[in-house]
């Protein structure tokens, strides 16, 4: 974007308020004191050097995870500005870390876009932090603060010279305020590979200490890379379609490509910010994407299409920069500004329009794909249907094999999802009745990943699991229908187990997304071993367990039973390790990286047998457990 580059020094920072609030009312600044709010503290320190790209002066980025609890945020923009502030008589830098509302966004001086607009960010890091210690190259100096739970712990100083410009922010979050300090490599990762895309050329490093993980990411594609990169274990059908467009204080950029397999991937930003609600700039490009394609379904196949049946296979990025954003709550997740619809609709279809004229093999291509789509859906509509009125003459809404439990409040409901008859049989001995519902599954369920909607729903098995669920499936899904708030994947321990721990979690992801997002979906842990000494027993769940059981007793004086599946525990013995909420281990499954979750379930569940084969022997190594 253009830039006007007036003089960035401390005048260039307007207060709005105190700070006083943020360490009394965290969540209303960072959404939460879990894991989604320790994060953003991050993200907001990343967010302060994004818009020093943004603005021209930035080409370099580190986040670096320290084994101390400290986590440092470094760029090579401009530095804070070092000099006096007129008004609070304290140096820009102070001004910036101890004031809500302090920044140089708000008159469109200095950023004309950036993702920090509401100008809390680095404050609350601030505020909320245990230790804060910020450096700025600037004028040829390095200065240095100290700041402790959002107080000066002294005044600004210089420590040094340098030829370097940059801002280094070190922080340790406060062990008061949240729940758990414990940073994931794999969730900032997410972020900065993100942003990395969303903004061209920018090198952005991220390491782990504690683990010796590292990741650099630079994409001089930008969002076309961006694209590559999601269909990179995909069979796509055209080139990426990729269109740009400027007016006055806004540019969008989108990126469209068409691939073979089911499933729509569309990730949309504004002013770098994932706005994983959508907004009025995905609702404008979903519309002209429609009308876009109809226009030549019309011409080609004398064919209706919706909005639905233009959506499998598509991946898309729809990246929104704009000088006066208006998200829902400070944590950004929907745009809401009611102009953008209009103006990306009218970019979209135009340029969508001219590329279709230009390119008529590859509109044929998309019209077939989208017409296929809208077929299967109607198949998809007429099975369920059909199997409604199945139901209704059955009597009966559930499957006749659900084992249910009489509590009718979801939140205390838990369903297992067993392998075989045989563990089922004991689940449904064991189980407490009142909360624990059982459903056997016989075999394994269809592969999802190669499969459209209409020959996924005449799956008997995945059939009876939307029935036993009550959220429906597809366009007609709905989570508040879901009759339990617990869904526990349990299975046997070895190969085919873990195998069909997979086909169902490609399920739950492809198809019922929200429940994961929800956290209703866990795995169920059993144990590998019973071991027995005198008269005692316990369990071990891995050979770690097992191991200090046998160096503390002796492996001579143990009785050692391998379990190979479910199967071969009774009732009691279910109910004591896997079953009862007491002593059972659960493993909640969590979306916490959508784009890799999107790739690794490509790559095993997919048609690339070369990537699948890649990707084992690539992890061989880290099995724990072989069943040969």
């Amino acid at each position: 974007m253009e830039e006007s580059n007036p003089a960035y020094d401390s005048k260039s920072i307007q207060v709005l308020a105190g700070l006083e609030a943020v360490r009394k009312r965290p969540s209303m600044y960072i959404g939460s004191t879990g894991d989604r709010g320790l994060h953003h503290l991050v993200y907001e320190a990343v967010d302060n050097a994004i818009d020093e790209t943004l603005a021209g002066f930035c080409t370099q980025i580190k986040v670096i995870i320290h084994t101390n609890g400290f986590v440092t945020v470094m760029d090579n923009g401009r530095g804070i500005p070092v000099d006096i502030h007129p008004k609070y008589n304290i140096s820009g830098v102070e001004v910036v870390m101890t004031k809500l509302h302090a920044g140089g966004k708000f008159d469109r001086k200095q950023y004309k876009v950036s993702g920090g607009l509401h100008g809390v960010g680095i404050s609350v890091t601030n505020a909320l932090s245990e230790r804060l210690i910020v450096k700025v190259k600037r004028d040829g100096k390095i200065y240095k603060q100290s700041f402790t739970r959002g107080k000066s712990m002294g005044s600004l100083e210089v420590i040094g010279t340098t030829e370097g410009k940059g801002t280094t922010v070190s922080f340790k979050p406060d062990t008061k305020i949240f729940s758990t300090t414990d940073f994931s490599f794999d969730i900032l990762s997410t972020r900065l590979r993100e942003l990395a895309f969303l903004n061209k050329g920018v090198t952005i490093y991220i390491k782990d200490e504690r683990e010796s993980k590292e990741h650099n990411f630079c994409y001089e594609g930008g969002i076309v890379s961006f694209i590559e990169f999601l269909n990179k274990n995909k069979t796509p059908l055209h080139p990426v379609i990729c269109f740009e467009k400027s007016k006055e204080d806004r540019v969008v950029e989108i990126a469209i490509q068409y691939n073979e397999g089911y499933q729509e991937n569309i990730f949309s930003f504004a002013n770098n910010i994932n706005t994983t609600e959508g907004g009025t700039h995905l609702t404008g490009f979903r519309s002209a994407l429609t009308r876009a394609i109809n226009t030549n379904a019309s011409k080609l196949a004398n064919f209706r299409l919706s909005s639905d049946d233009v959506k499998e296979g598509l991946t898309a990025v729809i990246s929104m920069k704009l000088a006066e954003p208006q998200f829902e709550g400070q944590t950004k997740t929907k745009l809401g500004n009611s102009d953008v619809k209009g103006f990306v609709d009218s970019l979209v279809y135009d340029q969508l329009i001219t590329f279709f004229e230009e390119h008529p093999s590859i509109t044929r291509m998309i019209v077939d794909k989208c017409v296929n789509s809208a077929r299967a859906r109607e198949a998809a509509r007429k099975a369920r249907d059909l199997a409604r009125r199945k139901n209704a003459l059955e009597f009966s809404s559930l499957p006749g094999k659900l084992a249910d439990c009489s509590e009718r409040d979801p939140a205390k409901c838990e369903l297992y999802l067993v392998e075989g008859d045989s563990a089922g049989g004991s689940a449904k001995q064991g189980r407490d009745r009142k909360f624990q519902a059982i459903l056997p599954l016989r075999g394994k369920i269809l592969n999802v990943e190669k499969a459209r909607l209409n020959k996924v729903l005449r799956n008997e098995e995945i059939v009876t699991i939307i029935t036993a669920l009550g959220t429906g499936i597809g366009e007609e899904f709905k989570l508040d229908k879901a009759r339990y708030h617990r869904l526990i994947i349990m299975s046997d321990a070895d190969v085919d187990g873990a195998h069909i721990r997979t086909l169902l979690l490609t399920f739950f992801f492809r198809h019922m997304e929200p429940l994961i997002r929800a956290g209703y979906v866990y795995v169920a842990q059993p144990p590998l071993y019973r071991v027995k000494h005198d008269s005692q027993k316990t369990y071990a769940y891995d050979e770690d367990q097992l191991n200090v059981l046998m160096n503390k007793h002796g492996s001579e004086k143990l009785e050692i039973q391998r379990y190979k599946g479910l199967g071969e525990m009774n009732p009691i013995q279910l109910w004591e390790t896997t079953m009862d909420p007491q002593t059972r281990t659960l493993l909640r499954v969590k979306l916490e990286d959508a784009v890799e979750a999107d790739r690794i379930f490509t790559i095993l569940m997919g048609d690339q047998v070369e990537a699948r084969r890649d990707f084992i022997q690539k992890h061989a190594r880290e099995v724990v457990n072989l069943d040969i």
